[in-house]
C-alpha cells in the first residue's frame, strides 16, 4: 500500500519573469486573451500526477482598467505542472503569487 503524499509551495512571477507579456495591452485592446505560460517542478515527484490545487495570494494590477485575471493549472505530470496566468482587454498585470497544494500517492 502506497501512503499519500502533500507538497505545498508559494510562488510569485512578474514582469522579470521571461516571456511576461501580461503588463502590455494590445494597441487596439480587443478580447484576444494574453497567457503566461511556465513550468513549476515539485520539491519530490509523485508516482502518477496528483491533484493540484492553486490559490491567488496576491497580485499587482494597474487601476486604470478592470480587473481580470486567471490562474490554471494543466499539463500535470508526477514532476510538476504547467502554471497559466491569463487576462484580457486593457488589464496590466505587473505581478502575481500563489500557493499550490499537490496531494498524491
Amino acid at each position: 500500500m502506497q501512503s499519500w503524499k502533500a507538497l505545498s509551495a508559494t510562488v510569485q512571477v512578474g514582469t522579470l519573469t521571461e516571456g511576461w507579456t501580461l503588463a502590455t495591452p494590445a494597441p487596439d485592446a480587443c478580447d484576444e486573451i494574453r497567457v503566461l505560460r511556465f513550468t513549476v517542478y515539485f520539491s519530490a515527484p509523485f508516482d502518477a500526477p496528483p491533484v493540484v490545487h492553486l490559490s491567488l495570494t496576491g497580485f499587482d494590477l494597474d487601476q486604470r482598467d478592470a480587473s481580470r485575471l486567471t490562474l490554471t493549472a494543466s499539463e500535470i505530470t508526477g514532476t510538476g505542472f504547467i502554471a497559466e496566468i491569463a487576462t484580457w482587454r486593457e488589464t496590466r498585470v505587473y505581478s502575481v503569487a500563489f500557493s499550490l497544494l499537490a496531494l498524491g500517492v
